[in-house]
């Protein structure tokens, strides 16, 4: 996929509050301080698209893109570990849970994992959770140039063998970096072949 356009749409605050549902979907989520906005940088060939920086919990809104004028891109805001009070963070979950079972046009969940480290509890129970709900989702393991090609590869290994104990099947999985654009056009290539599926069988959206 050529990325030709890629514009900033708005921010909410509530998922009611996002752009009308009538194109394609796709979301990236993941552990705060995972490379999300690096990797959506480098997936849509744009420096600053998405704001990065250096403290976790910094995107707190939904944050949605339109890309090519014909899908949506969505940036949602980090689960675990930011800075934020208890309460600030339930509203991150509750906004972030009600977006994923309510947004209809919802096509597929990107789940960021930091291939840096060995499988953690609260990615595993995120990923649970989408299974349980019925949620369209990939895993994508960001910052792949962090690691020795070894290291990365026993890594992944590590999550599939933890998965596999309650997975039989495992979902699209890519490995990734944002910074040397590792793995962003195979992601971009699922996204292709997904819209024009959705394309082909006349698959529509509406609120």
């Amino acid at each position: 996929m050529v990325i030709k356009t890629a514009e900033f749409v708005k921010s909410s605050g509530k998922w009611q509050e996002c752009p009308e549902g009538t194109m394609p979907e796709y979301a990236f989520i993941g552990r705060s301080n995972v490379g999300k906005s690096s990797l959506i940088n480098g997936m849509l060939n744009r420096k600053d698209l998405a704001k990065t920086s250096g403290t976790p919990g910094k995107t707190q809104l939904i944050n949605h893109f339109i890309i090519n004028e014909s899908w949506y891109l969505t940036d949602l805001p980090g689960y675990g570990y930011a800075k934020v009070s208890k309460v600030m963070r339930r509203d991150f979950e509750k906004l972030i849970n009600n977006y994923i079972l309510n947004r209809n046009n919802l096509v597929n969940l990107f789940v960021l994992v930091d291939s840096r480290h060995s499988p953690q509890n609260i990615d595993l129970e995120f990923i649970q959770w989408c299974g349980e709900s019925g949620v369209p989702f990939s895993i994508v393991f960001t910052k792949a140039d962090k690691l020795k090609p070894n290291i990365l590869v026993k890594n992944v290994e590590d999550y599939k063998v933890e998965l596999h104990k309650t997975w039989e099947d495992l979902p699209e999985i890519y490995v990734t970096s944002g910074e040397k654009k590792t793995g962003t056009q195979e992601i971009l290539s699922f996204i292709q072949k997904t819209n024009e599926f959705l394309a082909n069988n006349s698959v529509t959206f509406n609120e």
